[in-house]
């Protein structure tokens, strides 16, 4: 097996990593470059979810032991203790891993929205994405939702929506 080599580019290091992600199955990879956006803490972002804090774990592992093969020591690290958010900081890249609810509850992929987004195919191959809608989860609560926009831009909701037991916020008991 050829020995790997360092990425040249910040953008080949974060498709370096997230194929490493994507190797302990980690799901719903996204690459966010946020090289354009001045206030982002890096140029590039790997966002992925696992299914369990065994595979949070095992994915972080992963990432910083093919990193080390390839020469990048001493990530800025944290998150291992609760096992629900690692994040492994490589300046130029930060990767995030998530389990399942850590990812739909932070949604790091909305705030940072004005990145591009490119997604990792379970080919291997990465495809560029307009919006962070990508998600598998995301995809169940969208078709959950049951309010709409209308053409004006203002949100209507299902009247179904709401409790007509909630109490009332009128009232000053």
């Amino acid at each position: 097996m050829p020995a790997l080599r360092k990425p040249r580019s910040s953008k080949g290091l974060a498709t370096f990593i997230a194929r490493v992600a994507q190797g302990k199955q980690a799901e719903d990879i996204l690459i966010l470059d946020l090289s354009k956006i001045d206030s982002a803490p890096s140029d590039y972002f790997v966002i992925c979810t696992c299914q369990s804090e065994p595979q949070v774990r095992a994915v972080a592992e992963s990432v910083d032991a093919a990193c080390r093969e390839i020469g990048l020591r001493s990530p800025k690290t944290e998150g291992w203790d609760t096992l629900q958010w690692i994040i492994v900081d490589y300046f130029d890249v930060v990767v995030h891993v998530f389990n399942k609810e850590a990812r739909e509850f932070y949604k790091l992929d909305r705030v940072w929205g004005d990145a591009k987004f490119a997604k990792l195919e379970e080919d291997g191959t990465l495809t560029t994405v307009k919006s962070p809608k990508v998600l598998k989860s995301e995809a169940n609560l969208e078709e959950s939702s049951k309010s709409t926009i209308n053409p004006t831009g203002k949100v209507e909701f299902d009247e179904d929506d709401f409790d007509d037991e909630d109490e009332d916020l009128d009232d000053d008991k």
